[in-house]
């Protein structure tokens, strides 16, 4: 009987290949979305930029698809998760101990943010007037939401805030506070360093929830 070793081989190659010709891809559209924007971004530019071919840029994904992707990889370091904590940036954040979890969250999100923020704006630019862009963001805030809600709860359970009356408005409240926008605005456009934006976003969070930024978590 044959072995099947070579087939199973030639397989993995084929995979290896085309999971690292994406990469490629996503990495230049990142590049070229960021710089140029998305309209003026064409997918024969990906493709030399990644030094594939036009068709093959095309059987990687849509234009739009293209896009999310770049987004996604840029600022979490992870492809189409379910929540920031299943993605390179958020990997670890629930077994950090109380006193340092929220110092991590921040440093987290200012390193999510610096790195994604201008796809960000790219994102929101282009959802404007392509619906398959629009879907996906609305996708994007969603994961959003929920991972935020959870952020309240946790910060509650670690005794990191008081008892919420409206825990959706805080929730609301905090996304806002840790958007992309939040960072363009103050360290992009405005000038302050990661350190500064850690240290307002670290005091806006507790301020929002109800804990003076002063006053050391409760451990009860």
């Amino acid at each position: 009987m044959p072995s099947e070793t070579p087939r199973a081989y030639r397989s993995e190659l084929r995979a290896r290949q085309a999971r690292e010709t994406r990469a490629r891809v996503i990495a230049a559209s990142a590049r070229l979305f960021a710089t140029h924007g998305y309209q003026s971004t064409t997918i024969a530019a990906i493709g030399r930029d990644a030094g594939v071919s036009t068709e093959t840029v095309k059987t990687t994904a849509s234009k739009a698809e293209l896009l999310l992707a770049a987004f996604e990889v840029t600022f979490s370091g992870s492809e189409a998760a379910d929540s920031l904590t299943d993605t390179e940036v958020g990997s670890g954040i629930l077994e950090v101990a109380d006193e340092e979890f929220l110092d991590a969250v921040v440093a987290q999100i200012t390193t999510a943010n610096a790195r994604g923020h201008a796809l960000w704006t790219v994102l929101l630019g282009a959802a404007l007037s392509d619906p398959v862009v629009d879907h996906a963001l609305q996708g994007i805030l969603a994961h959003r939401r929920a991972d935020l809600s959870r952020l309240v709860d946790e910060l509650a359970r670690r005794g990191l805030a008081r008892d919420l009356p409206d825990r959706d408005a805080a929730a609301a409240a905090v996304s806002f506070l840790i958007s992309p926008e939040s960072y363009q605005q103050l360290v992009t456009q405005s000038g302050w360093s990661d350190d500064r934006y850690r240290a307002w976003l670290r005091t806006a969070i507790l301020a929002e929830v109800g804990q003076r930024a002063d006053q050391p978590p409760s451990m009860v």
